[in-house]
């Protein structure tokens, strides 16, 4: 076990083997977790709190100093970021691994890589590595789905749970998803316009060269009108209109795209550092019967406004498409895997609807008013359904709200107003 320090904390790391298929062990891969702790409490008997990183395909953050939520955290805890399977030190999913697959086995293997693997990995975790004591999460984005199969699989396991953007809906459809994601989109598209109105001829003028030239990125794909629009997937995010509409600002040199505009495009969209989350990106809403059925590609057809010769040009968000797998060279290994994925007929349950139902572990959720990536009103709607839920519900912040220390303060509030989780130090 290796530890060391870093500015405001005590660090161990922890690796553990287990099951690629939990439903048939047999080849193992390995999960690995940091645990911070205060440098002047590491040898007390402190709770713990699991961080559920966003996603699909997240791994667990990278400290660099005490700030945000886990300043707050390191009061009254021993944190625990784990890299969830297929991530970071957690045996990374890679295009090499996927190129040697056939279209099947790849199908196969992104499919042990979903929320009902990750929740056992951490219980393997809980139980191998901390004594098997019951320890409290924190659920960011997708890790509120993560929270929702937890509290369906493992309650017991748990004494409170904070989510913050990831209330999913318990009746998993991809399609309704993104019949309600388009709508928010335009309206951020919208507020972006409003604040830089300048953009709008400046973006139709970057569209129509892509339209009318063979603009290469640095690593050799076309730039097509359709990848730059991916670039909105930013607009969620509270400096996402900030930092797209710098980047627009550079965009040109004389009359050519600069070379720095195209090396930032390639960063932002090339999903070299986290292919996971294109790869599994609908895959986290099979559920049951039914395919996913690229729902993103078919509810953009009903959507005219989003078109690439639209103007102005409407970026679009989280969303991804069969054509990614094709244009983008990180993603054409996944290419055949994620085809058989979008049209598998039968999925294991996440969420056992009973269970969540009866629920008695406190769970304080942010719920982001104008969140663009998980649906308020489907947000809502799971905190009615599930047991012991308390909703705050605000439009101070954007879905990226935790990386300010009020958020996870004010759930903890909550949860310690109901007699639950840890109490506020002083």
């Amino acid at each position: 076990m290796t530890s060391y320090t870093i500015p405001g904390m005590y660090v161990r790391e922890h690796e553990l083997s287990v099951p690629l298929d939990w439903s048939n062990p047999g080849e193992s891969i390995t999960v690995f977790a940091r645990e911070l702790v205060d440098p002047t409490r590491k040898d007390e008997e402190l709770p713990c709190l699991l961080f559920l990183q966003g996603g699909p395909g997240g791994k667990g953050p990278r400290p660099t100093g005490v700030s945000g939520w886990i300043e707050h955290a390191l009061k009254n805890y021993r944190i625990v970021l784990m890299d969830q399977r297929g991530t970071g030190r957690s045996t990374p999913v890679s295009g090499r691994r996927m190129a040697s697959m056939s279209a099947e086995e790849g199908a196969d293997y992104l499919a042990c890589f979903r929320a009902d693997s990750i929740i056992a990995d951490a219980e393997q975790l809980r139980n191998k590595v901390f004594g098997g004591r019951r320890w409290s999460t924190l659920g960011q984005s997708y890790g509120g789905f993560l929270t929702l199969t937890y509290l369906s699989k493992a309650p017991d396991a748990l004494t409170a749970c904070y989510v913050t953007g990831g209330l999913a809906s318990v009746d998993p459809s991809a399609a309704e998803v993104y019949r309600r994601t388009y709508p928010r989109v335009a309206a951020k598209n919208r507020e972006f316009y409003r604040r830089y109105p300048h953009n709008v001829e400046r973006i139709g003028r970057i569209a129509d060269r892509l339209a009318e030239s063979d603009v290469r990125l640095p690593d050799g794909d076309r730039l097509t009108v359709r990848r730059l629009q991916s670039l909105g997937i930013d607009f969620g995010m509270k400096p996402g209109y900030e930092r797209i509409h710098w980047l627009i600002d550079e965009a040109f040199d004389g009359d050519e795209l600069s070379d720095g505009f195209l090396g930032q495009v390639l960063g932002l969209s090339s999903y070299l550092a986290e292919p996971l989350f294109a790869a599994l990106q609908e895959s986290i809403y099979g559920s049951g019967d039914g395919a996913t059925g690229w729902a993103a590609q078919a509810e953009r057809a009903r959507h005219p406004e989003f078109a690439e010769d639209a103007r102005p040009l409407l970026f679009t968000g989280e969303m991804m498409y069969p054509w990614m797998f094709e244009e983008i060279r990180g993603l054409r290994p996944f290419q055949g895997a994620v085809e058989v994925l979008a049209q598998r007929p039968r999925w294991p349950e996440l969420y056992d609807l009973e269970r969540l139902a009866a629920n008695d572990v406190p769970v304080a959720a942010a719920v982001y008013f104008d969140d663009m990536y998980v649906d308020s009103g489907l947000q809502l709607d799971t905190a009615h359904r599930v047991g012991n839920v308390q909703a705050w519900v605000t439009n101070e912040y954007e879905h990226d709200g935790l990386s300010t220390q009020r958020v996870f303060e004010r759930l903890t509030e909550l949860v310690a107003s109901i007699g639950g989780g840890i109490p506020n130090p002083g």
